[in-house]
């Protein structure tokens, strides 16, 4: 059965996690409506290419633009099933919004599917859904998780974990792993 999702991403959200997961949803059959705060449908967000080169950290690139097909105005997170929360640089201002985190807050007290990669966490540790909870990020994002009350998932760069509600992963390598547990959270069945 279709699910409506929300995706919230903002600029500078990771180019492939933003765009690898709507894509993936929107081909198994779900409505996916991505949003950012003070932009409306058929506005673009720049988006980031995080790699990792060998360096201590992730290098980063421009990206792609990003068409978002929903007015962040105009939703309400309870007409949504599920939210997906893409990594990247958005999520650390996107924390910054009052009605993102009524949104995120939303999904977390009435217990529906939520996936958050990479630096996702930052916005779920600013929303403080975290306590107590399980959660993967980027490994710098360590430090959010713990300080919001959660515990940090040290799991492989390809690797995700569902705990309750939540999927999360720390980053993109992940997509398969990650997308797969939260398409078994959305119910979503696939014939092969």
């Amino acid at each position: 059965m279709a699910k409506k999702i929300l995706m919230i991403c903002g600029d500078f959200c990771e180019d492939y996690e933003t765009m690898v997961p709507f894509q993936a949803l929107l081909a198994v059959g779900h409505t996916v409506h991505a949003v950012c705060p003070d932009k409306k449908a058929g506005d673009t967000i720049a988006t980031a290419i995080h790699d990792f080169e060998g360096d201590q950290t992730y290098t980063e690139k421009r990206g792609h633009n990003f068409a978002l097909n929903a007015t962040f105005a105009d939703i309400r997170a309870e007409d949504y099933d599920a939210l997906v929360i893409p990594g990247g640089r958005g999520p650390e201002y996107l924390r910054l919004y009052p009605a993102v985190i009524a949104a995120v807050r939303h999904f977390f007290e009435a217990n529906k599917p939520v996936a958050a990669v990479c630096h996702g966490a930052q916005l779920l540790a600013g929303a403080r859904v975290l306590e107590g909870r399980t959660c993967s990020a980027y490994p710098a994002c360590q430090a959010e998780v713990e300080l919001a009350g959660g515990t940090y998932a040290n799991i492989p760069v390809d690797q995700a974990i569902t705990e309750g509600n939540l999927v999360s992963a720390p980053a993109w390598p992940a997509h398969p792993a990650w997308i797969a547990q939260f398409l078994a959270l959305l119910g979503t069945k696939i014939s092969h």
